[in-house]
């Protein structure tokens, strides 16, 4: 049991980086946070919950010490060198993905996933990004800036293949936004499971990037993040719709924007961490190769 017991590590993630399928991995970066800061002391406190949970899972029948699962710690970053973040993000990513590896990053903020999918498209050009969210991120710029979390997936979108962009669980956003949205993406709004469940089919082997920003959780049971959106899915089909990426290929994903400091319940860490645990039982292979995640 000391092996799963180990300070500054995720419960259960017992692989060594050189022997890993999957790196999990820190960025803790919110310099762009638009109205509450604090998401960069996400990763540490999700790591801390971690220890409230079980490896196992009685619903999935699996073990996350049956993956091959690091944890390689969290990124440092210069405060306010947001080029510098970005550059040292996309830089980890790609030296996981040239190794043979997948990845699960924890933000942070949600501009993380830009340099994740530059990195995850030099080796899956035809990668589909799959985005949970509250709102849309599809500003063309925020306060003049075109680099924000307001405006990460509007960047994803022009660099990823035309038609390659499904949003889900959305309930916030401009008119500009939502115009923008029925014109460049798979736009699915308020619910996850319902529409990911018939989209299925059409993503079915293709290279699949899935990010997660935890506020399209109802803030009643999270609410610890920067920019709580009254309504939201239930917890219950957030672990739901988890389910259904099993058997997908997915080659990268994040989870972002929980900021367990304003929520002193602890809900917000626990239910981050599962929302960890889940995904990995969900999408990565048992050790050796067995199992059809991932």
């Amino acid at each position: 049991m000391t092996d799963l017991v180990a300070p500054g590590r995720f419960l259960g993630m017992t692989a060594t980086e050189a022997t890993a399928d999957w790196i999990y991995f820190g960025a803790p970066m919110d310099f762009t946070a638009s109205f509450l800061p604090g998401s960069r002391f996400g990763p540490p406190r999700i790591r801390e919950a971690s220890y409230g949970l079980e490896t196992y899972s009685p619903v999935l029948e699996r073990d996350l010490t049956e993956l091959a699962v690091a944890d390689i710690g969290d990124l440092e970053f210069s405060f306010g060198d947001t080029s510098g973040a970005l550059d040292r993000i996309s830089r980890t990513a790609r030296e996981i993905l040239e190794r043979g590896q997948r990845f699960l990053a924890v933000g942070g903020e949600h501009l993380i996933t830009l340099p994740l999918v530059r990195s995850v498209i030099q080796r899956y050009p035809d990668v589909v990004v799959v985005h949970w969210d509250a709102h849309a991120d599809l500003r063309d710029t925020y306060l003049g800036d075109p680099y924000s979390h307001a405006t990460v997936l509007r960047r994803v979108s022009e660099i990823i293949r035309p038609g390659n962009l499904y949003q889900f669980g959305i309930r916030s956003a401009t008119r500009e936004e939502t115009e923008y949205a029925r014109a460049h993406s798979h736009w699915y709004l308020e619910a996850v499971r319902e529409p990911l469940m018939r989209v299925l089919p059409e993503l079915k082997g293709r290279p699949l990037y899935v990010t997660i920003d935890l506020d399209v959780i109802d803030p009643g049971a999270f609410p610890g993040t920067g920019t709580p959106e009254p309504g939201g899915i239930p917890a219950a089909e957030a672990f739901a719709s988890l389910r259904l990426l099993s058997g997908m290929n997915v080659v990268g994903m994040d989870l972002v924007e929980a900021m367990p400091l304003q929520d002193i319940s602890q809900r917000t860490a626990l239910l981050a961490a599962k929302m960890v645990r889940d995904a990995l039982l969900n999408i990565a292979p048992r050790r050796g190769g067995e199992g059809d995640g991932g």
